[in-house]
């Protein structure tokens, strides 16, 4: 603490704060103030009485208009006759004629089955499918996996036990 009482220039006298309120109160009751006999602003005479018609005569005067942008337009409307014509030659550019059922995936027809529910039940769409179209070589050259019929059976039966499979493995 002594070492920045050494370097601090600033000082104050003996008692000055013990007697500062009184000296403060003395200073106040006293009559005479440093305050200087005339106004420091001055206003011209009759200057309150013709401020409105001087404002009024400002307001009413038409000024001139400078547009910043005088060629915006012409670029904007350039700008949305460039934007059709891109949209409407990229639509046109890989359009390679109307969509058909053989443009689809096989895959995609099976989740589309499997995600909605049609309401039918297997007796009702073995009726809607073709039987002339079907051969038994269709049928008979399918091989199954043998993983693929447990996950079947995994997933569709309840009981597997019910099923009097007995174990080949």
């Amino acid at each position: 603490m002594e070492d920045l009482n050494k370097n601090n220039p600033f000082k104050t006298p003996e008692g000055y704060f013990e007697n500062f309120t009184d000296a403060l109160m003395d200073k106040l009751n006293e009559e005479k103030f440093n305050l200087p006999k005339d106004d420091g602003f001055l206003v011209p005479e009759d200057y309150f009485d013709e401020l409105h018609k001087n404002i009024q005569g400002k307001l009413s005067e038409e000024t001139k208009v400078v547009q910043l942008h005088p060629y915006r337009k012409y670029y904007l409307a350039a700008a949305s006759i460039a934007a059709i014509a891109v949209i409407f030659l990229g639509f046109n550019w890989n359009n390679t004629g109307e969509i058909t059922f053989e443009d689809l995936a096989n895959t995609d027809i099976e989740n589309y089955f499997e995600s909605n529910d049609l309401g039918l039940t297997t007796y009702e769409i073995a009726e809607v499918l073709p039987i002339d179209e079907l051969e038994i070589n269709d049928i008979l050259e399918n091989q199954f996996d043998e993983e693929n019929v447990i996950d079947y059976l995994n997933d569709n039966v309840d009981d597997i036990e019910d099923l009097n499979l007995e174990d080949y493995e």
